[in-house]
């Protein structure tokens, strides 16, 4: 593998614990966001992730390196899917959304689950960044061998 896959790869990450931030921020901020009817309400959303391998990164890739194999190099979010876990139904009578028998219904978005994927995304996204970052290092080092 060269060099100028690892930032390839790491972009991917950090492209893809982008997607997964965002996701986690929007179920944060629709935490508390209550509706009288069910079928409105937010649900809860968490990126799908599936693995790339090299020939479908880049199709030229597998011809013009003889090295190369098809083992998995890198990731991409595939889609976005909502949680099916069940709504949270509350009685609030004199809430302004209260159905007519007094019922609200809240996302289903667990705040310590999310504020935990938001840590876990956050660091993976920082690792990233440390890889992109070690392999331009390597490269300059590499550059300044023939001085």
């Amino acid at each position: 593998m060269s060099l100028n896959s690892v930032f390839d790869i790491a972009g991917m990450g950090m492209s893809a614990q982008s997607i997964r931030l965002n996701t986690t921020a929007s179920n944060l901020a629709n935490a508390q966001a209550a509706d009288s009817n069910a079928s409105q309400v937010y649900r809860a959303r968490h990126p799908v992730f599936e693995t790339m391998r090299r020939d479908m990164m880049n199709n030229d890739y597998m011809s013009m390196n003889p090295m190369a194999s098809d083992s998995a190099m890198g990731v991409r979010v595939s889609g976005i899917v909502e949680s099916d876990e069940p709504l949270e139904r509350k009685y609030e009578p004199s809430h302004l959304k209260a159905d007519k028998d007094g019922y609200v219904y809240y996302p289903n978005v667990n705040m310590v689950e999310e504020m935990a994927d938001m840590v876990s995304a956050s660091r993976s996204f920082q690792i990233n960044v440390e890889v992109m970052n070690s392999a331009k290092t390597m490269m300059q080092r590499v550059l300044t061998l023939g001085q």
